[in-house]
């Protein structure tokens, strides 16, 4: 049983959107669709994929504003992110008009995550985490089986995530990065919200915010 993933980078933030397939099934997810809606259904498309759901990191537009647009143009659910991102949700039309993007209704998901849940993509299970710091309802989901990680904003190569947002925590994030995700095993890659993968190993030995010479 395994998954194919496609990364569309979307929006003029270049964001990781990914769409991940069950190859048992056909089933699909797309995770986190900030725009540039065509591109991502155009990457559905090549795989011959079923979209049955939308998942969530995180609430900044740059991951979710094309989210609601999906739910009821493809008719499926949005799952993520955890309750605590809610007043991003909220602040979602104001977001956009002062970043330039499209304008996008403040939207509620069908299901809040929490630490400890699961969700389904066709016959696969994704593992939750809740991580916040980056923002406070900030989830990563993890296939464990195939040792790959969607980790949004919380961790990138080289780098971490920005924690000068309103209810950003720096301290809660490398709490999440350390106790959280570097344990699940260095030989976990993971497709951050921006840029390349890499893997949790790789972030431990070099990472200049989060390796373990730091933190000795």
């Amino acid at each position: 049983m395994s998954i194919q993933c496609t990364i569309v980078p979307v929006t003029p933030y270049q964001q990781n959107c990914s769409v991940v397939r069950c190859e048992d099934t056909g089933r699909a997810a797309i995770v986190d669709p900030g725009g540039d809606i065509e591109k991502i259904l155009e990457a559905v498309q090549q795989l011959d994929a079923k979209v049955e759901k939308v998942i969530l990191t995180h609430a900044h537009l740059d991951h979710c504003a094309a989210s609601d647009v999906l739910r009821q143009q493809l008719g499926v659910p949005i799952e993520g992110p955890h309750a605590e991102d809610n007043f991003w949700l909220e602040g979602l039309p104001e977001a956009c008009k002062m970043s330039g993007f499209p304008m996008t209704e403040a939207f509620t998901p069908d299901r809040w995550l929490n630490q400890g849940d699961t969700v389904t993509v066709g016959a696969q299970v994704l593992k939750v985490i809740h991580c916040p710091g980056h923002t406070p309802g900030h989830v990563v989901f993890v296939h464990e089986s195939q040792k790959v990680a969607w980790v949004g904003d919380v961790l990138f190569q080289g780098s971490i995530g920005r924690t000068d947002f309103p209810r950003g925590n720096h301290a809660d994030l490398i709490s999440s990065i350390r106790d959280k995700l570097f344990p699940l095993g260095d030989d976990i890659t993971f497709i951050p919200g921006h840029g390349p993968t890499s893997t949790f190993g790789q972030e431990r030995q070099a990472n200049p915010y989060v390796a373990d010479s730091l933190h000795e």
